[in-house]
């Protein structure tokens, strides 16, 4: 069978432990003039831009959560402000989203409105954004090689984003020590991100040779390690493993439509003080049993799904309910709670069914899903 497909990712990647002691030399080459966008703690942000070469002029801007479109506005008024030469991302994911909404705005005029997805008018760029500098401190977004920056909208109830492909960080620096001192829980939550971020490009319907690769070893790793960073954080191996499957990840949904977990994930996020990758968790086992009969039901290959199944369970007689039943122990074993522990309740679905129907990511869906079917999704993860 002949395939069509494109790939793109960040301008440049940096992997291996030890890595972010080239940020400074990296920095200097864009210039002097620096917005250094960290979580809400700086202190390890204040470390970096200490090595930062002399002369050079770095202000700090702080995305203690979810990045909100107030918050992206501030630090776009900063970046002018400062007629800054740089942005440099340092954190989580969301910290990331947010040094590359701030990059992106910086250059372009208007208001963030002009340019967001779903809630605003979706302009593309017309300038090009700052120069970008991503470093992630945690293993489960994959945001330092993707095009788009995820950002709330605390008026409309839902989660958003500003994409384009001019949104690609130029570098990307992934040094898995940063994430030794994450802790269980945290490890946890990101890392079942990666995982769904995985799965799902390799069962989506955009699916294609060159990304069913890079998820294949992302899957593999992510199945060997997950547990064991979550057990013991100072597993070095275990982190190395995580850190590269979350980088596999977002290379795969950067250029891949991911499906109904995420379809779910943006206005259930939005809805509800749900950690992004809770979210994943809880509905994960629900969406993969649901494709999963639905694609039986219409005679349908579903061949990605026995595949899935030997990959995760490294056991070759292995078919694709057995995928289902992998995922569900272990999200028991990494102790997510169930949806219902964070205020969704059933009289939530009709919201939840109507936004998820027209959410970006539901396009990927290896099947159409129907009300009944999204209903029952949102049922089986309560």
């Amino acid at each position: 069978m002949a395939f069509n497909f494109s790939f793109a990712t960040a301008g440049q990647i940096i992997f291996g432990n030890y890595s972010l002691e080239k940020v400074p030399e990296l920095v200097a080459g864009f210039g002097k003039k620096v917005v250094l966008v960290t979580g809400k703690k700086s202190s390890r942000a204040e470390e970096l831009m200490a090595k930062f070469s002399q002369g050079t002029d770095t202000v700090i801007f702080n995305v203690p959560g979810e990045p909100t479109t107030d918050l992206i506005e501030a630090g776009v008024k900063l970046a002018r402000q400062h007629v800054s030469d740089v942005v440099v991302g340092f954190g989580g994911g969301s910290v990331i989203d947010g040094a590359k909404a701030i990059a992106a705005m910086a250059t372009n005029k208007g208001e963030l409105l002009d340019y967001l997805e779903v809630i605003g008018r979706g302009n593309p760029l017309t300038e090009k954004p700052l120069p970008c500098i991503a470093i992630p401190t945690t293993a489960g977004t994959g945001a330092e090689v993707t095009k788009n920056s995820v950002i709330k909208s605390p008026e409309n109830n839902v989660k958003v984003s500003l994409r384009s492909n001019q949104m690609y960080p130029d570098v990307a620096v992934v040094d898995p020590v940063l994430t030794w001192s994450m802790p269980p829980a945290l490890t946890a939550s990101t890392g079942v991100d990666a995982l769904t971020h995985l799965m799902e490009t390799f069962v989506s319907n955009q699916a294609n040779p060159f990304i069913d690769m890079v998820c294949r070893e992302g899957l593999t790793r992510i199945s060997c390690s997950l547990r064991k960073a979550y057990k013991d954080g100072n597993d070095k191996q275990a982190r190395e493993d995580m850190a590269m499957a979350s980088l596999l990840g977002g290379m795969a949904l950067a250029n891949v439509k991911l499906g109904a977990v995420h379809g779910f994930a943006g206005p259930m996020g939005g809805m509800f003080p749900i950690p992004h990758g809770a979210v994943c968790a809880c509905l994960m086992t629900a969406v993969i049993k649901e494709n999963i009969q639905v694609l039986r039901e219409s005679k349908l290959d579903s061949s990605k799904y026995d595949e899935l199944a030997k990959i995760l369970t490294g056991n070759e007689k292995a078919i694709s309910s057995d995928a289902a039943i992998w995922a569900s122990e272990l999200i028991a074993e990494l102790q997510i709670p169930p949806l219902s522990e964070f205020g969704l309740a059933k009289e939530d679905f009709p919201v939840l069914v109507e936004k998820a129907k027209v959410a970006s990511s539901m396009k990927g869906n290896p099947v159409k899903l129907t009300d009944e079917q999204l209903f029952r999704i949102l049922e089986r993860s309560l």
